[in-house]
Parts: C-alpha cells; sequence; structure tokens
C-alpha cells in the first residue's frame, strides 16, 4: 500500500511509520521540518515539507495513495491563543479530508481521542454509544469532537472515514506532552515523582503505544466508515497503575496523596502567576478535573471488529521501563 501519514514524527505516529516501513508499505510523511524526520535516505519514505494549512501540498503527498492516516494535532495541555487549536484540530482536519476526497484515496483513518466519549457516570463502563451527549472538558476534547462530526460528514460525501480513539497512551518513544505517563513512569524510576492525585482511586484506561500503531493499521484495513473505535487498554486506578510501576521497577515509593481542593488550589495560583508572566501554565484547571473523574474504557468494539489486541498492563510497563534503562545510559531521555 501506498499511505499517507500527518503526525508522523509524533509519538504515536512514529510507532505507526515504523510499523509501516516493516510491513512493506510505501510511506509519505508530512513535516514542516524534513530535517527533522529519521528516515533520509530510507527508499520507502517520501518526506513532503508542508502542513495542514496547504490543501495543495496536502494532495501532492496523497496523490496515488491507497491509506491516509491524520495524527496531527494540537494535543498540549495549555495555550495562549485557542485560535491555534482550532486552526490545527478542525480546520486541518477539514483540509485533510477534501484533499482526501478529492484525490481518490482509498481509506482516512482519522486519529482522534478516548477524551470526546466522556467521563464514566457511577462506575459505568464507557464505549462509543455510552454518553450520547458527552460533557466535554478541554479545548483538545472539543476541537477533536467537532473534527469527529466533520469526518462523519464527509463519509456521507463518499469519503472512507474511520476514527480511533486512544485512550492514555505509554511506552517507548519521544518524552512529548503526548506520553505523559511514561514520563511519570521514568520521574518514579528516579525517585522524583511523589503525587498521588486526589484519593488515588480514580480510574483511567491504560494502553500501550505498539497496541495503538496495530489499532491503526486494522483500522484501515478492516474499519467500517463513519464508525469510532477506542483503542485502549487495561482501567486501572492511580493506586493500581502506581503499584504495578513500583513492582515492575522493582522500586517501592511512598507517594504523597495531595486532596482533590488541594490539588486545585495549586493550579489556580499556578494559573494567577502563569497569567501574570505571560506564559503557558503547565496544567489547567479543566485537564485536573478530568484526571480526578474516572475513565473507565471499554475496546470490545475494536477487538470483535478489527481483531485489536491489548498488552496488559503489566506487561506494556515492564517493557517501556526497559527501554527507559536504554536511553541516556540509563537514566531516560
Amino acid at each position: 500500500m501506498k499511505v499517507f501519514v500527518t503526525g508522523g514524527t509524533g509519538f504515536i505516529g512514529a510507532r505507526l511509520t515504523e510499523k509501516l516501513i516493516g510491513d512493506n508499505h510505501e510511506v509519505t510523511l508530512l513535516a514542516r521540518n524534513p530535517s527533522m524526520v529519521p528516515y533520509a535516505g530510507n527508499e520507502k519514505v517520501t518526506i513532503v515539507k508542508g502542513d495542514l494549512s496547504d490543501r495543495g501540498i496536502l494532495k501532492k503527498g496523497m496523490k496515488s495513495c491507497d491509506w491516509v492516516f491524520h495524527m496531527a494535532a494540537y494535543a498540549k495541555p495549555t495555550f495562549r491563543d485557542p485560535s491555534v487549536v482550532t486552526a490545527i484540530n478542525i480546520d486541518g482536519t477539514v483540509n485533510v479530508l477534501e484533499a482526501a476526497l478529492e484525490s481518490g484515496v482509498r481509506k482516512v483513518v482519522f486519529t482522534s481521542t478516548g477524551g470526546t466519549m466522556s467521563y464514566s457516570h457511577d462506575g459505568m463502563t464507557v464505549d462509543e454509544e455510552t454518553n450520547k451527549d458527552p460533557e466535554l472538558h478541554t479545548l483538545y476534547e472539543k476541537t477533536k469532537a467537532e473534527a469527529e462530526k466533520i469526518a462523519v460528514d464527509y463519509t456521507a460525501r463518499g469519503l472512507d472515514v474511520v476514527i480511533v480513539n486512544p485512550t492514555r497512551v505509554y511506552g517507548p518513544g519521544r518524552l512529548s506532552e503526548s506520553n505523559s505517563v511514561t514520563r511519570i513512569i521514568k520521574l518514579y524510576m528516579l525517585g522524583l515523582w511523589r503525587i498521588n492525585p486526589g484519593d488515588g482511586n480514580s480510574i483511567g484506561n491504560y494502553v500501550y503505544v505498539d497496541d495503538v500503531a496495530e489499532g491503526h493499521i486494522l483500522a484501515a484495513m478492516r474499519g467500517r466508515g463513519g464508525e469510532r473505535y477506542i483503542l485502549g487498554g487495561e482501567n486501572h486506578s492511580f493506586n493500581s497503575l502506581f503499584d504495578t510501576i513500583g513492582s515492575m521497577a522493582g522500586k517501592k515509593r511512598t507517594l504523597i496523596r495531595l486532596p482533590a481542593g488541594l490539588m486545585k488550589a495549586i493550579v489556580r495560583g499556578i494559573t494567577f502567576f502563569s497569567g501574570l508572566f505571560r506564559v503557558s501554565p503547565p496544567i489547567t484547571r479543566d485537564f485536573l478535573d478530568k484526571y480526578l473523574r474516572d475513565w473507565i474504557m471499554s475496546s470490545d468494539k475494536a477487538v470483535s471488529e478489527l481483531g485489536y489486541g491489548i498488552t496488559p498492563l503489566s506487561e506494556g510497563i515492564s517493557k517501556t521501563i526497559e527501554w527507559l534503562k536504554t536511553v541516556n545510559d540509563g537514566k531516560g531521555k
């Protein structure tokens, strides 16, 4: 297959690109800075310089392509100008879908987020159909939800678009905002992570990055147009997550529980001083509220329809720890 990828140098995108190359696909990557792409000289990889704002460049990159993976997004928890988030996550998606429609692409896989499903109420498990009117916390979730609706509209226009919704992804890869769980694992190993949010009982869904990358390819092969598929892993509380990290690392750390009220007060203070100094705060109240709720997610639809597989948390964390030990002289990136 000939494949076009946006966001191919990101955390998940890089893993997907590696798998596509390993499966002998011809890959064209969209990159704002081609010199940063680590595939120079690889005969299976073509690099197109540009970004999501240039529909002409997108059409050039998609020429004769069978599949398009649209993964590029503004996923950082903070921003100074909300229009930047909208321009990338919504307008950029429209440009990709329009270019794909005009180019006769066979299948588009659009990467959204499990956050568009909203959180669990009263311990319920959330799937693709649970929350018909989801409560969305962050601008990232809101723009992704809007982009999902646009993708479905393009399906009605004849473009075969499948939406995938990864949950909290971790594993080997660049330690960016998108790989925050791995950053926490690294800090825990070094003895620099000592916080257990709230009472430690908030549940999240944690998925190994290789599962997500494989899930994208399965979605391209078997996904139904206009459908959403949660690409998740196992559901664990913060207590369980940190117990697993400690067990796999062989280092049980004593963690300080920060009550929700205290955490909210700290975030208010951070936000205030960030405003004074005109810098983006490292975390916002909406992201904090999100992570203090339960997100009990089911990937049963992806398992049954796509043949999606889930790596157990203990196994995924063990692999991640072994990878962290191999980079930067065993201290992590």
